[in-house]
């Protein structure tokens, strides 16, 4: 497939479309966790882990996981951390 070249004004609408489109996408993650707070809240008044809505079976329970605290190791072991660390190159996309 060949790279496609846009027009200034083609860009820019590209632009505009992506900024408009991440902030709806923010808009909806904000409503999205405030519906999820006020069931969450209900769950709570209820004293329940598993809610039954409708066809909806709704459950908010406690998981446990284990992950490695590199800033405790790395601040007790400086020069073995450093030893399996390594530079890692990537590429942030950003709009302002």
């Amino acid at each position: 497939m060949a790279n496609q070249v846009l027009s200034q004004n083609e860009l820019i609408h590209k632009v505009q479309e992506l900024k408009e489109l991440k902030l709806m996408a923010e808009e909806l993650a904000a409503e999205i966790s405030s519906i999820e707070d006020a069931i969450k809240a209900e769950m709570t008044a209820r004293d329940v882990a598993e809610l039954i809505a409708g066809p909806f079976k709704v459950r908010w329970t406690p998981v446990v996981s284990q992950r490695f605290d590199s800033s405790a190791f790395k601040a007790t072991h400086a020069e073995l951390y450093q030893q399996y660390t390594k530079p890692v190159q990537t590429r942030r996309f950003s709009v302002c």
